[in-house]
This record gives structure tokens, C-alpha cells and sequence, in this order.
């Protein structure tokens, strides 16, 4: 249950939407199980009044004060009922965008290190599924069980007033061991199961993706129909395990409410000794028995709860491991440059996770407008300079202190969105004429005049809809359209044939003017115009 305490927390932050959501959920129980006793009530009272008519008695009774009861109780009960489905579900929501927002926080703020782990399925399973899974904790497990306490000992204190003191501590026994049962009895006999099979859902999910994600390759080397059946095996057995603690959360789920019944019948069976006694009447006799039948509907759904909180507690371990900062991580401090200057880096240390240092003693000053070439081939610790320099990986041992800086990452990211929200990243406040201004230092501007959508061009998924070179020159006009005063471009011209390469860096000379900018690639002809040039040598 460790996993689950930072998340807790966050949830018991809105404790006053909470309460007022159990305090609604309260009510609607009471109002129904209110009407199921009353009309009991009524119904006996009024057979038994009809029996002594026919024998000749003299018989009175009053319609008039349970049936006002009844009806209230039915109208509290439907407009209880809708309110608390509304609140609570709001109160759902609200929850759901603390957790996200607190997830996304967490993993700004966790080095990029520890996020490049997990593959792009994994991150989708954690980004819906797992946090999925902690917005419902409180309106499928803790309410009601909550709820179910609550309930319980209301009905015992109702027994020990209409029947006696002995009565109740046997019934509250009982129910106390019905609602043990239904939920620490059903998470102790899955919890374990439901664990691995959480973690098996997401391994065949990720497996499903990677699968679709490769079709073409695995078409291509004759292994489509293999990796299918593979996959079929593993979700047969998925499907097993699943079915296994369905079948335990059902039978947990029917003894449940046979203890329910079992209860009532026993209050009804020792009842009839007060009965018998006259120290109660017929139609009290059978109002704790139906009352009783009421807690089928707050004690039914546990089971279901308690079965699935083993999962619960797996996607929460999951996006702990994977958002809070690892212990030890050195923290990324950066600070202001001297005047003049838009990067000093002084005696840097850079190295690969694990791996011994590529760069040692590394000093570097960039003045503000000069414009540095970083060249070195593959291996050479290029990438993970600038990733070092952007303040996106730690340096192991030194300090830089530099300018606001826009950062154009080797890999090229875009959105499944449109061609203005792509560009928009750069700068949320700039103009149409802005990004077509940029959009015609890459080269790309009669591309996308020529588009009926013109701005409004949908690049699908991941620019899927564009050529490796086109989307890593949106890539750069996104850059090129953020204001800040350091550029850093690692491999700019990705995928750009050398013709439209230079059309480019002539195009920039003018943009790119009083703006420190560092360009990393494997030759000079791989980068802008450069005033000097460091040469990495591994």
C-alpha cells in the first residue's frame, strides 16, 4: 500500500469535495434502504390491519404518515441519487487533472536520463492506463468502503434500539466479518495475481503496438504470421490468468451476499422471540430483516474494488519508478553568463550513463553573436554535449552558466497536429506573417502555399504525412521562430539534400544575425556559417 500514499495524498487535498460526495452517497444509501424498511413496515401493518378486519376487529391505522415517509424517502433517494453521480464524477475529473498535472511536473522535472527508458508504448500505457487507474480510488474503493462502515453501524445501532443490546453485537460481528471479507478477503486472495497480470497488460500491450508499429518490417522478413501467433499465445494466457481472479472476486462476491442474507434471516429468526414475547410488533419484526437485505447494494461492489487494487497498486509503483527523481540525481543548476557572453562552460566533465567520460576539463566561452561550429563523427559525444549544454543531462563534474537558449535535438519531434501548432511551439505569440517568413528561410514556403489548408496543414503522426528532410526543417523553423538569444543545433540539416542545404544557410545569415548560435554536426558542410570551429576527437 506504500505505492499508493503519494497519491493519496493528493487525492485527500480536495477533503471537503470529498466529504461532501460521501455525504451524498450517505444519503442516497440511507433513503434507499429507508425505503425498502418503511415499505416493509407498511405493507405488514397493513396485511396484518386487513386480517383483523376480516376476523371481525376493530381495526385503525394511519396511510397517510408512511406513506409521506415512503414517498420522501423515494424522492431524497432519486434526486440524492443524481446529485451524487454528478458531484462525485465532477469531484472524479477534478482528481484526475491533479494527478495528471503532478505526473507531467514530475517528469519535467526528472532528468532526461531516466525518462529515455521506456519505450513510446510503455509511456502510453502509464499516461492512460496507469493513471486510469488511480482516479477511481476514491469513488470505487475508498467511498465505499467507507461507506459500507458507516452504513453497518448505523443498522446495529438500529437494532439495538428496536431490538436488543445482545441482537446488535452479534449482528455488528457479522457484519463486521462481511465486510472483512468482501474486502481485505478479496484483496488478500488476489492481490499477487492481479500485480503480475497489471504488469503482463502492459507487456502485451506494448508487444500489440510494437507489432503494428513494425508490421512492414515483419512482413518484410516473413515473420507477420509468427509474431501474431506469439502475441495470440500471450494474451491466451493473459485471458486465463484474468479469468482466474474474475472467478475468485465472483465467488467472494456471492459469499458476500449470502452473509447478507444469512444475517437478516438471523435477526429475523431471533426476532420472533421478542415477537413472541411482545416486545415487538409484527411490523418492526420484519423492518431490521429488510433493511438489512438494503446493504446488498452498498457491500456488492468491494469485491469488484478489492480485486482490482492489487493492479491499482502496481500502475502506482509504475509511475513512481518512472516520474519521481532517482535518489542521488544530480540537479542541473545553471546561472547567469557575464556580460557579453551567452555560454561559459568551465572545466566540464561529460560522459554517457555508465560509461567512462568522453569529454574531460571541457572549456568553453561563446560570446553573444558568435556563431561556433562543433564537429566530430559518430561516438564522438556530440549529442550528449549539447544535450549537457541545453541543461537537459547533467555534466558529472563542472559548471555553465548561459543565456535563455532554443535547442533543435538531433532526433526530429513533431506533433499529430497542424503545421501552425507545430511552429507554435517556438513561440506562442507569433504571427501568420512570422511563420511564413520562417517557413521561407527553410525552403518550405511555396510547399505549403500550395496546400489548400495552408497553415492549418495536418502533418500526422509523428510529421508522418511529410519527408524525413520536410520535417526536420519544420523542426529547425520551430527553432529559428523561438526569441532566444543561444541557438543550439545538433545535426541541423538531417536529411536536407546539399543543393536546398545551401539555399538555407544563406537564408539564415541575415535571421541569425547578434545570436550566439553552437551547430554540431560531422563536417562543415553539415552546418551553418560557422566564426570558428572545435573538432571532437575520441
Amino acid at each position: 500500500m506504500r505505492e499508493l500514499l503519494p497519491w493519496l495524498r493528493l487525492i485527500f487535498q480536495r477533503w471537503g469535495r470529498l466529504s461532501v460526495g460521501g455525504l451524498l452517497l450517505l444519503i442516497t444509501v440511507i433513503s434507499g434502504m429507508g425505503l425498502l424498511a418503511l415499505s416493509g413496515w407498511f405493507i405488514t401493518e397493513t396485511a396484518l390491519a386487513g386480517l383483523l378486519l376480516a376476523a371481525g376487529a376493530q381495526v385503525s391505522i394511519n396511510l397517510y404518515t408512511p406513506g409521506g415517509g415512503i414517498r420522501l424517502f423515494a424522492l431524497v433517494r432519486t434526486v440524492g441519487r443524481y446529485l451524487e453521480r454528478v458531484y462525485n464524477h465532477d469531484t472524479v475529473l477534478r482528481q484526475l487533472s491533479d494527478i495528471r498535472t503532478r505526473l507531467f511536473r514530475q517528469l519535467a522535472a526528472a532528468p532526461r536520463s531516466q525518462r529515455l527508458g521506456l519505450s513510446g508504448a510503455q509511456w502510453l500505457s502509464r499516461l492512460t492506463r496507469d493513471v486510469d487507474a488511480l482516479d477511481t480510488l476514491y469513488l470505487r474503493l475508498i467511498a465505499p468502503t467507507a461507506l459500507a462502515a458507516v452504513v453497518s453501524l448505523l443498522v446495529v445501532l438500529l437494532a439495538a434500539v428496536l431490538f436488543d443490546g445482545q441482537l446488535a453485537l452479534w449482528l455488528g460481528l457479522l457484519l463486521a466479518g462481511t465486510l472483512f471479507f468482501s474486502s481485505i478477503g478479496t484483496l488478500l486472495r488476489t492481490r499477487q495475481t492481479s500485480r503480475q497480470l497489471s504488469d503482463s497488460e502492459e507487456d502485451l500491450r506494448t508487444h500489440i503496438i510494437e507489432h503494428l508499429e513494425g508490421f512492414a518490417e515483419l512482413t518484410a522478413a516473413g515473420r507477420t504470421g509468427k509474431h501474431a501467433a506469439w502475441l495470440m499465445r500471450q494474451a491466451h494466457g493473459f485471458a486465463k490468468e484474468q479469468a482466474k481472479v474474475d472467478r475468485r472476486v465472483g465467488w467472494n462476491q456471492a459469499f458476500t451476499h449470502l452473509l447478507i442474507n444469512l444475517a437478516a434471516i438471523a435477526v429475523l429468526w431471533a426476532g420472533f422471540e421478542l415477537f413472541q414475547s411482545g416486545q415487538i410488533s409484527g411490523p418492526v419484526l420484519v423492518l431490521l430483516p429488510i433493511a438489512l437485505l438494503g446493504l446488498a447494494e452498498v457491500y456488492g461492489g468491494l469485491p469488484e474494488a478489492f480485486g482490482k487494487l492489487g493492479a491499482t497498486e502496481a500502475s502506482a509503483n509504475r509511475l513512481n519508478q518512472d516520474s519521481l527523481n532517482a535518489p542521488g540525481e544530480q540537479t542541473i543548476h545553471t546561472s547567469e553568463p557575464p556580460k557579453g557572453t551567452a555560454l561559459v562552460a568551465t572545466e566540464l566533465g561529460v560522459r554517457y550513463d555508465g560509461a567512462p567520460p568522453i569529454l574531460m576539463h571541457f572549456n568553453l566561452n561563446v560570446a553573444l553573436g558568435e556563431h561556433l561550429g562543433i564537429i566530430g563523427h559518430s561516438g564522438s559525444g556530440k549529442s550528449t554535449l549539447a544535450d549537457v549544454l541545453a541543461g537537459l543531462a547533467p555534466p558529472f563534474q563542472g559548471d555553465i552558466a548561459r543565456l535563455p537558449l532554443s535547442y533543435l535535438t538531433q532526433s526530429t519531434v513533431l506533433f499529430e497536429d497542424t503545421l501552425k501548432a507545430n511552429l507554435l511551439v517556438g513561440d506562442s505569440t507569433a504571427s501568420d506573417a512570422a511563420i511564413w517568413r520562417v517557413l521561407e528561410l527553410v525552403e518550405l514556403g511555396e510547399r505549403f502555399a500550395s496546400e489548400p489548408d495552408l497553415l492549418d496543414t495536418w502533418l500526422g503522426n509523428s510529421g508522418s504525412r511529410l519527408s524525413g528532410g520536410e520535417a526536420r526543417r519544420i523542426a529547425l523553423a520551430r527553432v529559428l521562430l523561438n526569441p532566444a538569444p543561444l541557438l543550439i543545433l545538433d545535426e541541423p540539416f538531417t536529411g536536407v539534400d546539399a543543393p536546398a542545404r545551401e539555399r538555407i544557410c544563406n537564408n539564415l545569415r541575415y535571421w541569425l544575425k547578434g545570436k550566439a548560435v553552437i551547430a554540431l554536426g560531422h563536417g562543415p558542410d553539415a552546418l551553418p556559417d560557422t566564426d570558428r570551429e572545435i573538432h571532437l576527437i575520441s
